[in-house]
Parts: structure tokens; sequence; C-alpha cells
């Protein structure tokens, strides 16, 4: 659970993010606050993990807040100016928001301190489906298949989701965590390769075709797989 706090003085702005804190089960609001002396007071007695931070406030803005604290909780800056977008970020800020702020918006933010929160040997993605987010671990997921504008998404349980993701944004995240894009319509988790060649795999159950484009990459990334275990 991450404990968060709200440093804003438009009501309706902290009601917003409020609304937003509340669709994610892995944030929990401990406080809200108008200033920076109030939110300070929040910050010296209860453990905050992250802070949503505007910058235009009464009596300390919140570039300067922030700068003032020796020991700074993971920070969103939420504001209605872009001006002091690169202030914010040289104080190592996880992201700067415009105002108004759309939940898809903010959940890019928070989906990055979730990211540094979890444990390095659970790996997973959240994806949007059927209205919801979901988070998926990595060894779930047995391969990806690109149709149109939506991504098939075929886990181990033999369960099938979909979303509105792109396979090229997939490609870019998980290249590096067991899965390769052996076609332009899919991306398969290698772990569970039973059998291939140089046209099809046989992962779990399923039969994949590996595109013309993709066998040079498929090659490559077998042989780095398989090294020393070829017979």
């Amino acid at each position: 659970m991450i404990n968060c706090i709200i440093v804003d003085d438009e009501p309706l702005a902290s009601a917003l993010l409020e609304n937003h804190i509340s669709k994610i089960d892995h944030l929990k609001l401990v406080g809200k606050a108008e200033n920076a002396i109030e939110a300070y007071k929040i910050l010296h007695n209860q453990n905050i993990d992250l802070m949503f931070l505007d910058i235009q406030m009464p009596h300390l803005n919140g570039i300067d807040f922030l700068k003032s604290l020796s020991q700074k909780p993971k920070t969103v800056f939420t504001t209605a100016y872009r001006d002091f977008a690169i202030e914010g970020f040289e104080l190592e800020a996880v992201d700067y928001i415009l105002k108004p702020i759309t939940f898809d918006r903010f959940f890019k933010a928070v989906e990055r301190v979730l990211r540094n929160k979890t444990d390095p040997d659970e790996d997973y993605i959240i994806i949007r489906t059927n209205a919801m987010y979901r988070k998926i671990t990595l060894p779930e997921i047995v391969y990806f298949e690109s149709c149109g504008n939506d991504i098939k998404i075929f886990l181990h349980t033999n369960e099938c989701l979909v979303s509105k993701t792109k396979i090229t944004d997939l490609e870019v995240t998980l290249t590096s965590k067991g899965f390769v894009r052996i076609h332009r319509s899919f991306i398969i988790n290698s772990h569970y390769i039973k059998a291939f060649n140089h046209h099809e795999i046989l992962i779990d159950k399923y039969r994949i075709p590996v595109g013309r484009s993709y066998k040079k990459g498929f090659d490559v990334f077998i042989s780095g797989l398989s090294k020393n275990k070829l017979i």
C-alpha cells in the first residue's frame, strides 16, 4: 500500500485527485492540505510515500516547499502552469501533470511509482480491460496477439484478455524480460516455448508462425537463450 497526500488549495482540483486515488487499490489517501504548512505537519507525523503537490499556493509555492524538505517523498506536481516543468524535474519529481487532470494521465504517473515499489522478482504490467485496470505478472502471460486496434493477452490459465494497447509499446517494455516479437502480430513469452523451427513455434499448446522479417531476430534470440543447452 502506498500512503499519499494531496497538497492543493483548490477544492475542486483536490476533490478530483481524491476521486482518482480512490480508484486504485494500491493507493491510500492519508491526508489533504491546502498549503505547505499543513502539508509539513502531515509529513512530519505520518509516513508518506507519494505527494500530489500543486505549485501555485499561498505562503510558499510547491517548488520551494519541496526544496525545503530534507526527506522528500515521491512527488507528482499538479499544476495549471507549464512554466515550472524543468525546475520540477530537476527536483526529481516523478511526474508533472497539467490540470485539468484526466484519470488516464493520473494513472500513467502513478504507474511509475507502482513499478518502483514492486518486488524485483515480481515483474508485471498493468493493462486496461473492460473499463478496469488489471495487474498481470509476466509469468502469467503466454503470448500477445495484435488484432486491429486491440491486443489479445493469452494467459497460462487459458484466460484471454483484450486491451487497447499497441504491440510496439509492449515490445519496447518486454524485450529485456524474456519476451520476443516473432511476427508483426505476435510477442511470445520464451519460457513457454516447447518446440520451434524457422517457420513456427509451439508455445504452451499454441502454434504461432514466425514472420519472415522476424526470423533473423528470433534466431539471434534463441541462440542467446539456448547457449550451452543445445545438444
